[in-house]
């Protein structure tokens, strides 16, 4: 018989996956691309540096963005490593697959290289979890970590369990194996946003861990409770509204980057290309009565298109002779309440 978590579906959990599934159609009903690429990357980055400061990592976001951008920090070698490690890896997210063991274990190697000496492998030694020196949980003994995490990836695999629900039960049970001698924490993290990103693409950039490390001690409560209970029920209720926080919060922070970005001049192309066709670069300089074409793209095209308020015809190649741009709902929306 096929392993089977055991959890429990509360009528909280049901509201707040109910509340959460709204707002995922409140997104895809205004744009499918919601995040600009400059909130994109933001939300990485504070992605990486909370996940790491779970972890004790000291750096801060502006120290974590510098070690990002090539530039030297003043900091701790091992903690400057891993946050190029955790770059890297959520940079490579898209090429592994959330229930393949092969994957979970490149990913750790990723994660993990130069930093432990089996980046990559299963524990092959007893491991416990401790908080302020005592032992709050003992993990599987070492030769059964791999049969319980194919268990737990081909349950993942197959079950019919709404995503959100499936993804936090795989948080729990993946940090209830401990399946690595150090990293499990971020795996498991990393591992939960590459399920819910499979599912929906919007979820790669979103910084639940910031939720995570302000709530640190809840976070812990959490997993205590479901290890108490032999279920998933509790740290399932929690990872919910950790989400459902971090939506909120990229939903706030998308609306003060687009009122914060439009010039006059991006003002002037929203008002031109509204309820017109994708047009030509040409034709809407000669529309703006514009005639040098670097400051046009760099003062109109470029931050426009950075706030996601308008968008390629050909955005895989820009340089194309049949581009063209057009307003996405975003701008539409934007355009109109200005």
């Amino acid at each position: 018989m096929s392993y089977q978590p055991p959890f429990q579906i509360t009528n909280d959990i049901l509201n707040i996956v109910a509340d959460i599934s709204r707002l995922l159609g409140h997104w895809s009903a205004n744009d499918k691309n919601l995040l600009s690429p400059v909130l994109r990357r933001g939300n990485r980055i504070k992605t990486i540096q909370a996940s790491l400061a779970i972890e004790n990592n000291t750096l801060s976001i502006e120290q974590v963005t510098a070690v990002i951008s090539g530039k030297k920090v003043l900091g701790l070698p091992h903690e400057i490593q891993e946050v190029r490690n955790a770059f890297k890896t959520y940079e490579n997210l898209t090429s592994w697959q959330a229930t393949n063991s092969s994957d979970l274990l490149s990913a750790h190697q990723s994660l993990m290289y130069g930093l432990v000496d089996d980046a990559g492998k299963y524990r092959d030694a007893g491991v416990g979890v401790y908080r302020e020196k005592q032992l709050i949980h003992m993990a599987p003994p070492a030769n059964r970590v791999s049969l319980l995490i194919d268990d737990l990836l081909n349950w993942l695999k197959n079950t019919d369990c709404h995503p959100l629900i499936a993804s936090c039960i795989f948080h729990y049970e993946f940090e209830f194996i401990h399946p690595f001698s150090d990293g499990n924490g971020r795996m498991g993290r990393l591992w939960q946003t590459l399920y819910l990103s499979q599912w929906q693409p919007i979820f790669a950039y979103l910084p639940v861990e910031t939720v995570i490390k302000d709530q640190q001690n809840e976070y812990y409560r959490a997993l205590s409770a479901s290890d108490k209970a032999s279920d998933a029920t509790a740290f399932i209720f929690f990872m919910l509204k950790a989400l459902h926080s971090a939506m909120i919060e990229v939903t706030s922070d998308q609306s003060d980057q687009v009122t914060v970005q439009v010039s006059d001049q991006v003002k002037s192309l929203l008002s031109w290309l509204n309820n017109k066709e994708p047009q030509k670069l040409a034709i809407i300089m000669e529309a703006l009565a514009l005639k040098h074409r670097p400051t046009f793209k760099n003062n109109y095209i470029a931050p426009a298109l950075e706030a996601g308020l308008i968008a390629m015809t050909e955005p895989d190649s820009p340089r194309s002779p049949r581009q063209k741009y057009y307003i996405t709902k975003v701008g539409n929306n934007l355009f109109h309440s200005l």
